[in-house]
């Protein structure tokens, strides 16, 4: 696996929204907090504006990605936001002087897509990670933007989860990779499609129906994707929704009801996703995971 350059003071970031619209107040309170660290910011042209329920056309959202993929001083690309969009641009981007020049791919949710698509195609890390959104002066010294901070300039990581009764205790070391449970379902079968063999999984959703989940589930499980898994990692499922007749099980139970008759450790409750304290992954890094007792903790180690 290759891994980008790490960053230092007087770095570059690029901001680009190639999925939903972003306001553009969130993206200047962002570049205040990535100043304060010593980054520079590169803005691309999909910030603040709009076209129906995204930042841009697909033609534009195509392009501002790309000009920021193929900018030989842009050392790492932080999305806006995420939403839905990325899947109607993926298959028309250029990667040819992105694997020349690796730069971190930061983002979540509807990025998923890019973050496979990299990974699986051409072998080189990136960040599952806050957005925008989430930098702000009132949170920039939270521990979950530290969390990112470290991720993007090398640091370790080491991150612990409380105890849950649908863990299962167990120790392994391997890659990361996943993201965004609909998305990892929607790209099976596609260029993009996620290759859990040997891997920790990750994932995690929100504001999905318990029914969907299952059936999301179920479409990784005939794929494949629990089949030799060296762990699974459950991040936040948020506002699940259930249906007028009830769907009969938690969310919990939905997930470990796919995985249960395999031997590799799982962890739930992970801070990672569509809430407030979401922690960075370096998807594509090796990471050891120990699940015991008192709870799963995973690390990341620096690379050198």
């Amino acid at each position: 696996m290759i891994h980008p350059p790490f960053l230092k003071p007087g770095s570059i970031i690029g901001i680009t929204c190639p999925s939903s619209y972003i306001a553009p107040e969130k993206v200047t309170n962002c570049i205040d907090v990535l100043n304060r660290w010593g980054f520079m910011v590169k803005q691309g042209n999909t910030i603040g504006t709009n076209y129906h329920y995204f930042s841009g056309t697909d033609e534009e959202r195509l392009s501002d990605l790309q000009v920021l993929l193929d900018d030989p001083e842009v050392d790492a690309i932080l999305m806006g936001r995420g939403g839905y969009g990325m899947v109607r641009i993926i298959d028309d981007l250029d990667f040819t002087q992105f694997k020349k020049k690796p730069k971190w791919i930061c983002g979540f949710s509807d990025i998923t897509v890019l973050h496979n698509h990299i990974e699986q195609n051409f072998g080189i890390a990136t960040l599952h990670s806050p957005m925008c959104g989430a930098f702000k002066t009132e949170t920039e010294n939270e521990a979950y933007l530290k969390t990112f901070y470290a991720a993007i300039t090398g640091e370790s990581i080491y991150y612990h989860t409380p105890h849950s009764q649908y863990n299962r205790k167990g120790e392994s070391q391997a890659t990361l990779t996943g993201g965004n449970l609909s998305l990892l379902a929607h790209i099976v079968g596609s260029p993009s499609e996620i290759n859990t063999a040997g891997k920790i999984l990750f994932i995690e959703d929100i504001e999905e129906y318990l029914y969907k989940m299952d059936r999301m589930l179920l479409t990784l499980k005939r794929a494949g994707k629990f089949d030799n898994l060296k762990g699974l990692v459950v991040g936040y499922m948020t506002n699940m929704l259930d249906t007028e007749r009830p769907f009969g099980q938690t969310i919990e139970e939905i997930i470990w009801d796919k995985v249960k008759e395999y031997d590799y450790p799982i962890c739930f409750n992970f801070q990672c996703g569509h809430e407030d304290i979401n922690h960075t992954l370096t998807m594509g890094a090796m990471h050891t995971l120990k699940v015991t007792d008192n709870g799963g903790v995973l690390e990341l180690k620096r690379v050198l």
